[in-house]
């Protein structure tokens, strides 16, 4: 048995399907196919069962899999150990970013952190924010870029980046562009172009539509911002944005905050433990990144 069986192990586990987990592990899905059969005849059991579309956890598997995550932290650990005596960090970094949502100072605080620990490989993967919580919370990302309504996640901590009101974005000649108050009735009136759930904006919209019991009529959904505004501009509905968002496509769209939606829209850096050096070290480098003036969307 082998760490790096285990490995692949674990992210099949996490993943649920080998095409997914062998690009997070870097190597082709027969070699991960390969090594998980070979832990599998070590260990005289079957630890998937591959019958369906989704790979899901055998009951061998499901005990299995707390030990194999134990053991490669572990194996972790003794490098950061040693790394830390020798003024070194190195291993592995995972970081998440919602998909749609490039913030340059992320990436200036990534290339800060690349030259000052080159030792550390640097994984970053795209996903939706609640399936980006999700991997923090298992261990498969050490921290991520969401967009969250506000208090942090359960369970995690969390570092606010952006905290802004929704707005209502139109192009000239639309009726909302006439009004100089808008209000979540207002646009029930109208097709809506917005986020998918699961994003931080999207959560803080439909929370609010609940809380007055309106049902406001999606007409379609994009992740991200460009798209959005762009439908918008076209006369397919009402876009849903952020105050900075809708800021980029003044010369298109003209922006009215939505009055009854008080409750700010974030972006927020999460983390479940900073046992890591290297989470640490990332969260020190995005701090002096965010608190630079300028945009922090493009």
């Amino acid at each position: 048995m082998e760490l790096r069986q285990l490995e692949y192990f674990v992210a099949v586990a996490e993943e649920q399907n080998f095409t997914r987990a062998a690009e997070r592990v870097r190597i082709s899905q027969s070699g991960v196919s390969a090594q998980i059969r070979q832990l599998e005849r070590e260990l005289g059991t079957e630890l998937f069962d591959r019958s369906a579309r989704t790979v899901t956890l055998t009951v061998a598997g499901k005990a299995a899999l707390r030990h194999a995550r134990a053991a490669l932290a572990a194996a972790g650990a003794v490098g950061q150990a040693v790394g830390e005596v020798t003024d070194m960090i190195r291993g592995r970094l995972t970081v998440g970013m919602v998909i749609g949502c490039t913030l340059t100072p992320l990436f200036d605080a990534l290339a800060a952190f690349h030259r000052a620990h080159p030792g550390v490989e640097i994984s970053l993967l795209e996903d939706s924010s609640d399936r980006l919580v999700e991997r923090v919370r298992a261990g498969a990302v050490d921290l991520a870029l969401v967009g969250t309504a506000p208090a942090a996640p359960e369970g995690l901590d969390a570092l606010t980046i952006v905290s802004e009101r929704l707005v209502a974005a139109v192009p000239a000649g639309h009726p909302l562009a006439r009004q100089r108050r808008v209000t979540l009735r207002d646009l029930t009136a109208h097709p809506i172009v917005c986020m998918p759930p699961g994003t931080g904006l999207r959560t803080v919209f439909d929370r609010a539509c609940a809380a007055q019991s309106l049902h406001p009529p999606i007409a379609l959904q994009a992740s991200a911002a460009d798209a959005i505004a762009d439908l918008a501009a076209r006369g397919l509905g009402v876009a849903v944005l952020s105050t900075s968002m809708a800021a980029s496509y003044r010369d298109r769209l003209t922006a009215r905050t939505i009055d009854d939606i008080e409750t700010p829209a974030l972006l927020a850096l999460v983390w479940k433990s900073t046992h890591n050096p290297s989470v640490r070290e990332l969260l020190a480098h995005s701090r002096r990144a965010f608190a630079k003036p300028g945009p922090t969307q493009g």
